[in-house]
């Protein structure tokens, strides 16, 4: 028989997470009629909820095995992304996925999945078409995964995923992978061709997202520089460009000055130098930033700081 293992990441989830178990119980019978065993790994990223009470009851109330089930707790939040990885840590089945734990992206979807997998596809996809949410999100997610698709892959969803099922043949890739890191589009980086499955995701319905605007921008941080040149090549052509452009006014001075066009009077051209220093030094120092964001990212995959750390396992 083989096997399927779930991650899910757990992040003040308390009021969600009997309807997502009592969907994944479905999802179990769902998996018998396909002879695929189910395996459950629960992450919780250092809720101070009571989010792991409600794991370890749902894990003892019997509707599935409980050796089918592993919880794994983080000594604080280390964010979602470390989460997987360290859910990943603990996979033992053929094939995996992951699962958001607050019912926004259906549990059904992984049947699908599924279906696709024993068809022969090792890396399946669910595409959002339509979402719930508010304007900002909407707007925000829209702005993301157009740069993604402009600034990274060409052929990355127009509206993101979340949700993905991988081959195992896939795991140690993402095992291995850096900490500044997006795992969905690491898993796309890899290049095997997806099967894509279009679904709606939900409005969420339980407690409040903990999913800021400061974690949303770190991603798209994370995701632009940790899979693209773009933007330390667009500091070289931005340079070259002003050094050509510098290059062509200082002849340009020189030519009227040779010609007796060029006459400055006392603090005449000053308001013109000095917005010309103030906007070349900003321009400096954003270039100057966006190296730093680069140069950090090497230190701190160097410094051999762990990643998480498990507090316990259950």
């Amino acid at each position: 028989m083989k096997t399927l293992s779930i991650v899910v990441p757990v992040y003040y989830n308390e009021g969600s997470l009997r309807p997502l178990f009592d969907a994944l119980v479905g999802v179990k019978a769902e998996l018998a009629k396909r002879d695929v065993a189910l395996q459950l790994i629960f992450v919780d990223d250092g809720s101070r909820d009571n989010s792991l009470q409600a794991l370890l009851e749902i894990a003892e109330d019997g509707a599935i095995e409980r050796d089918a089930i592993k919880i794994i707790k983080h000594s604080r939040n280390f964010g979602s992304m470390m989460a997987l990885k360290t859910g990943f840590q603990f996979v033992e089945g053929d094939c995996f996925t992951v699962l958001t734990a607050d019912l926004e992206d259906p549990p059904e979807l992984v049947i699908q999945m599924v279906d696709q997998w024993l068809a022969g596809s090792k890396y399946v996809i669910c595409a959002r078409g339509e979402r719930e949410g508010s304007f900002r999100s909407k707007l925000f997610a829209s702005v993301y995964h157009r740069l993604v698709q402009l600034l990274v892959f060409e052929d990355y969803p127009r509206g993101g995923f979340d949700i993905m099922l991988m081959d195992r043949d896939l795991l140690p890739h993402l095992q291995k992978s850096g900490k500044n890191i997006n795992l969905p589009i690491l898993a796309h980086y890899l290049g095997f061709e997806p099967t894509v499955i279009q679904y709606h995701r939900m409005a969420r319905e339980h407690g409040i997202s903990r999913w800021t605007f400061r974690k949303r921008l770190k991603l798209f941080v994370d995701s632009l520089l940790g899979f693209s040149m773009v933007p330390l090549r667009l500091i070289s052509i931005t340079g070259l460009g002003i050094a050509g452009l510098a290059f062509l006014y200082g002849i340009a001075i020189v030519l009227l000055s040779l010609f007796g066009y060029a006459e400055f009077e006392g603090n005449r051209g000053f308001a013109t130098i000095a917005a010309l220093i103030s906007f070349l030094l900003g321009l400096i120092i954003v270039m100057l930033g966006i190296i730093g964001e680069y140069v950090w990212r090497i230190f701190d995959e160097v410094n051999h700081r762990p990643e998480a750390v498990i507090d316990e396992i259950y």
